[in-house]
């Protein structure tokens, strides 16, 4: 079963205790259901009969979808009042016609209207949720969408869907989580990468300089850090300064391999 599908069937297990929200839901179910093969259309299916049942007993008004367009031109105000009832409106519009992509893979959400002043309702409603969803044209369709990890989350609990709220957000932490390892490695492995070729520059200096001046022309502190380092070409700075007799830090270490490389380039290496 999808991500999506999960959603929409936790969803239509979930029912209002109040009539006016189960209105609210019922209006969605009626006014955005399209041929449109998003998902599954047995969870809306099940959804409307369960909200028909529950409001009208076991039959619902042959005008019922004349009702419910009509209220919601004249009195849209009222059946959208409470925010129990938005919330309410909001699940039944994506069981109508919502998809969700797989978080493992991507986050996308969406809801697929036959006309821009549907798409713009919703829009206006996920909006006093503090939500930014958008809209774009896609064929013949008007598509609002969401696309934001963290906003989809609060768009499954405006819906109610609890258990996939859950779901998501332990993908997110876990995608997260990996995401700050590889930033943490590639971190490493840039500073690993760095010293290395510190490393290798310094002792292709002192080759230069053995070749050419001999490391018995060099005073004492600097001809111990060159051996050094010719000895131990993996060892840190704080390594070589505590290998130095007497010890010395990081800074001095640094000092010394920095006159290294001055005297070679005195001596014409990198000339040319």
């Amino acid at each position: 079963m999808s991500f999506s599908s999960e959603v929409k069937a936790e969803l239509a297990k979930q029912t209002d205790h109040k009539r006016h929200c189960l209105l609210a839901e019922l209006a969605a179910l009626e006014v955005l259901s399209t041929e449109h093969d998003s998902a599954s259309h047995t969870y809306p299916m099940q959804k409307r009969a369960l909200l028909i049942k529950k409001i009208f007993g076991e039959h619902a008004p042959e005008t019922l979808r004349e009702d419910i367009m009509r209220m919601l031109t004249e009195q849209r105000t009222q059946i959208l009042e409470r925010s129990c009832c938005k919330r309410a409106f909001l699940r039944g519009a994506f069981l109508a016609s919502g998809s969700i992509s797989d978080p493992e893979k991507s986050y996308h959400f969406e809801i697929v209207c036959q006309q821009l002043e549907q798409a713009q309702l919703l829009q206006e409603l996920y909006a006093e949720f503090a939500l930014d969803a958008k809209i774009v044209l896609r064929k013949k369709y008007y598509i609002i969408y969401i696309k934001e990890g963290a906003q989809i989350v609060d768009v499954l609990n405006i819906m109610g869907a609890h258990v996939a709220l859950m779901n998501l957000e332990n993908v997110r932490i876990i995608k997260e989580m990996r995401g700050s390892v590889n930033r943490i490695v590639n971190c490493e492995t840039a500073n690993i990468n760095k010293v290395v070729g510190a490393a290798c520059r310094q002792m292709e200096e002192i080759r230069y300089i053995q070749s050419r001046l001999g490391m018995e022309e060099l005073p004492l502190p600097l001809r111990e850090m060159a051996m050094l380092r010719l000895e131990y070409p993996d060892a840190s700075l704080k390594e070589l300064g505590e290998l130095c007799d007497p010890p010395v830090g990081k800074s001095g270490v640094n000092h010394r391999l920095r006159k290294l490389s001055e005297l070679a380039k005195k001596l014409g290496r990198n000339e040319g």
